[in-house]
């Protein structure tokens, strides 16, 4: 319960509490974001006491705690940042393991902080869930399967979607907005000139417009947001075949942009990522509840 209340207090802190402002310049934000992951924790921590340890030291069992998940974020995140600008350049697909493993090392401080202030083993934390994912017959209360279906939900919209992002790079910001392209041909001819065997002469003339229209990039994430929601459903309940049918509306809704290459490519790879983390995680509830 504790440990997965964590989890959504640092999902929150993260993906929720963390503007795209913040993001675009983390050095210059860094404490706003220490301090955000300071209060949802110590939040979870002080409910934590009053309902399962009251019977413990406030200091032992918030305070330090706190102190310790928030510190340890703090060295991860600065040391992240440091390596991003220093080995990452614009390789879209090395940020996006960056973005992996500082999440797993944030995870694995929360781990450990279970371990150390509250005696809660490391090895018997991963041993049960483990069990969950393999393990016939395995039940989980009411307020567990909550925080589990939370957690998944969350991972399935802000988490997904900055992934995408990061994989996607700045593409979208160029193509996100192309309607088309249309050419015109205006061909003059001069009868001052005399004709000749060769043919008359005349001038031509060829224009290229490209058709941009301002895109609202809201709705795209929200789109993104209820595809993934929905894949995810129907990976629940193993209905494979309807998730077809969520692309094929994407693609009708896009027909006219297939024509550019650069956006069919950025289609591509954008859905087909959305559709790989919507089934993996919704098979991931799946195996968890069930």
């Amino acid at each position: 319960m504790l440990l997965l209340s964590l989890i959504i207090a640092h999902l929150i802190a993260d993906f929720y509490l963390q503007t795209d402002r913040m993001v675009q310049d983390k050095l210059k934000n860094i404490k706003k974001h220490i301090f955000h992951h300071f209060l949802v924790n110590a939040a979870v921590l002080s409910a934590g006491w009053l309902f399962f340890y009251e019977q413990n030291d406030l200091v032992t069992t918030v305070l330090w705690p706190v102190l310790y998940i928030t510190g340890t974020h703090l060295i991860i995140d600065m040391v992240k940042i440091q390596l991003v600008d220093q080995y990452t350049s614009r390789e879209h697909l090395s940020k996006l393991w960056f973005f992996i493993v500082d999440q797993a090392l944030h995870l694995f401080m929360l781990l450990t902080a279970m371990q150390l202030f509250y005696e809660i083993s490391l090895v018997s934390n991963v041993d049960r869930f483990i069990k969950l994912l393999f393990e016939e017959g395995r039940n989980l209360d009411a307020s567990a399967t909550m925080l589990v279906i939370v957690i998944i939900l969350i991972l399935g919209t802000s988490v997904s979607g900055h992934m995408i992002r990061i994989l996607l790079g700045s593409l979208p910001g160029q193509l996100l907005t192309f309607e088309g392209k249309y050419t015109f041909k205006n061909e003059l001819k001069e009868q001052a000139y005399p004709q000749t065997n060769r043919g008359g002469r005349g001038l031509s003339e060829q224009y290229s417009y490209m058709i941009f229209n301002k895109h609202d990039m809201s709705r795209g994430k929200l789109i993104g947001y209820i595809e993934r929601l929905l894949v995810i459903l129907l990976t629940y309940y193993s209905s494979y075949p309807a998730i077809a049918f969520i692309v094929t509306a994407k693609s009708i809704a896009r027909f006219k942009q297939m024509d550019d290459r650069d956006w069919a490519e950025y289609f591509l790879l954008g859905t087909l990522t959305s559709m790989f983390l919507g089934i993996m995680f919704g098979i991931l509830l799946r195996e968890l509840l069930n």
